[in-house]
């Protein structure tokens, strides 16, 4: 027994000493191959642990501070897939992803083809489609980088493999439960649209134009495939898009979970979504935005961005977005540290 601490112990302690003295976060690109379906590549925004200094970039509406083509550390303390949100961009979260990186982690941000403030096509080929091609977009990019010379050998790992989690915002927050084992069930968003639309007005309104709960009554989700990807290991949901999940899925996850709720958010209601995602899946952390609307998790773009819900960048009276980023980017590395750091199976 004493011999089996020890061994935790120093397997925590080199876990939380990997890159202890890199303080910068390093970015490159990355291209993946896509899925069979998908009319080209996975776009991946690298976020690393690096010691070359960073400088202030201009990346379209959003800035980036990081050490272009800084050389990475030698080791990771593992890799974080970021999930956006629905046509959303891979750098909307860049803040978040800097932080992680600044604590050692390897981040890949991807931005889903079909699924992006370039390309609005996914949902063509409808809702199942949808919610089954974004977590399989996620899992394509775990596989490259698990393959690729570069960043395979850096990537920590234990007696379980390599330590790997996954965080998303709103349909993002949607695709990595998916990953953890959550299932859409189309039936379930119609119906609750059906009943629930002047409640959770701006998702059910998107219903009739094309967005992620465009759904008819009727439809299942038979056909869908497994989506769960048994190498996350913990998951962390921002304003999660929730009414599309069957409760049973939910209530056999048991991949760590972490669930931000925005106080006030008219996009995603929370006792529709955040909330009744904690309801369903047991041993889950709900944390509640007091005053928040559904963009405070996105970095403030320089330009206005309008979506359903208003501008990006606009927030309530009295919210300062730019301290919640902050505290957001030390509480979710804070997080993965604890819970990635057992090597316990």
């Amino acid at each position: 027994m004493r011999t089996r601490q020890r061994g935790l112990l120093l397997a925590l302690g080199l876990f939380l000493s990997i890159n202890a003295l890199a303080s910068q976060a390093g970015f490159r690109t990355l291209s993946v191959p896509g899925l069979p379906a998908d009319p080209g590549p996975i776009p991946v925004a690298l976020f690393y642990p690096t010691q070359a200094p960073e400088r202030t970039i201009a990346m379209g509406p959003f800035t980036v501070h990081a050490a272009l083509g800084g050389a990475p550390e030698a080791q990771v303390k593992g890799l974080i897939v970021l999930s956006h949100g629905h046509r959303g961009s891979e750098l909307a979260h860049a803040s978040l992803a800097e932080a992680l990186a600044r604590d050692g982690y390897l981040v890949a941000a991807l931005r889903h083809p079909g699924d992006n403030w370039q390309d609005g096509s996914l949902l063509a080929n409808g809702p199942a489609r949808y919610f089954s091609a974004r977590p399989q977009q996620a899992s394509r990019v775990i596989d490259a980088l698990l393959q690729d010379p570069a960043w395979k050998d850096r990537i920590a790992r234990d007696a379980r493999g390599p330590r790997i989690g996954a965080v998303g915002h709103s349909a993002g927050g949607y695709t990595v439960l998916a990953l953890a084992g959550a299932e859409p069930e189309l039936q379930r968003l119609a119906t609750h649209c059906a009943s629930e639309r002047a409640d959770d007005p701006i998702l059910c309104g998107l219903a009739r134009t094309g967005d992620p709960a465009a759904t008819r009554t009727g439809q299942t989700d038979q056909g869908v495939p497994t989506l769960a990807d048994g190498r996350v290991r913990a998951i962390v949901a921002l304003a999660p898009l929730g009414a599309v999940i069957s409760a049973r899925s939910l209530a056999a996850i048991q991949v760590p979970t972490l669930v931000y709720e925005a106080e006030q958010d008219r996009y995603l209601v929370p006792r529709f979504h955040a909330e009744w995602i904690a309801r369903n899946l047991s041993g889950v952390e709900l944390r509640r935005v007091p005053g928040a609307w559904h963009s405070a998790f996105m970095d403030i773009p320089g330009m206005p961005i309008p979506t359903p819900d208003g501008d990006i960048a606009a927030d309530p009276p009295g919210f300062d977005r730019p301290a919640f980023l902050q505290r957001l980017g030390t509480e979710v590395p804070a997080y993965f540290d604890r819970v990635l750091s057992s090597a316990a199976p």
